[in-house]
């Protein structure tokens, strides 16, 4: 008499739990995977929502609103210029304050512009170049490169006065107001540093290609160009900024509708169809 032993080997019973642990194994490194990926993104979440905050907290910063009155830096005048006696000194006009709630919108813009209280000098004086610029501006950038080592040169030489009316034109097209904010950072070195102004303006506008900066980055670069380190809370507080509102402001109801826009004693010049070295030469040659 034969019998059926149905128990199964030992060779079977071990190879049934190498199977079941190794599928115990692969459900707990499974469930570790889940785990790990849960946590990491949760803590990207956190982060994003930082950023967020933070992104949201300057963009805030900056759109906050401008006071409608405040001073003048040194060098500054009431229209928003600062003007230049040469490439170390600015203008004495300290005490010059401004108020934009005085300033009131033509019913009609002239036809050509007509900047207020434009400088021009007196016969056998410097003659007076005023530059209107826009921070955000890429031909101001080109211009910037291309003249200022020339402008300062005429500014060393004592054959010009050189203004500039930094205006905020291109702040719809900038999340952080960038063109008043570089306007601002230069009305802070023009006041508190006015021997590095030149050499920062030629930075501001050299960085364009690499895009806006945050304040802290601006400061650093008035810093590295000569200027004192107390500019930082200038900038940081966007002390002249209402100075920069009347500079744009103004520019608007006078008729300056583009970046760069120049003036040689009181006319304006034709870019497209004038050469800027010339133009000036022959000025300080008829006012000798």
């Amino acid at each position: 008499m034969s019998t059926n032993n149905s128990r199964p080997s030992k060779a079977e019973r071990n190879a049934s739990a190498r199977e079941k642990a190794a599928q115990l194994q692969a459900a707990q490194a499974s469930a570790q995977k889940r785990k790990s990926l849960f946590v990491k993104l949760g803590v990207l979440a956190a982060v994003v929502l930082v950023v967020v905050l933070v992104v949201v907290l300057i963009v805030q910063n900056n759109n906050a609103k401008v006071p409608d009155a405040g001073a003048a830096p040194q060098g500054g005048n009431a229209a928003g210029g600062i003007l230049m006696t040469s490439p170390t000194t600015v203008a004495n006009t300290s005490g010059v304050k401004i108020d934009n709630t005085k300033l009131v919108a033509p019913d009609s813009k002239p036809a050509t512009p007509e900047p207020r209280d434009l400088t021009v000098g007196a016969k056998g004086e410097p003659i007076n170049v005023t530059l209107f610029g826009d921070a955000n501006c890429v031909h101001c950038a080109e211009f910037e490169s291309k003249y200022g080592p020339q402008m300062k040169q005429w500014l060393a030489d004592g054959k010009i006065s050189l203004e500039y009316r930094n205006v905020g034109f291109l702040d719809g097209n900038s999340p952080t107001n960038f063109s008043s904010r570089g306007a601002n950072a230069l009305a802070c070195v023009a006041d508190q540093s006015p021997a590095a102004y030149l050499d920062f303006a030629s930075a501001l506008w050299g960085h364009y290609d690499q895009g806006e900066m945050k304040n802290a980055e601006i400061s650093e670069m008035a810093i590295a160009a000569g200027a004192s380190d107390s500019v930082k809370s200038c900038i940081d507080k966007g002390t002249y900024r209402p100075f920069v509102e009347t500079a744009t402001l103004a520019a608007g109801y006078d008729g300056v509708l583009g970046t760069p826009s120049i003036f040689i004693q009181g006319e304006v010049m034709d870019l497209a169809n004038q050469d800027f070295v010339e133009a000036v030469e022959a000025a300080i040659k008829a006012n000798a």
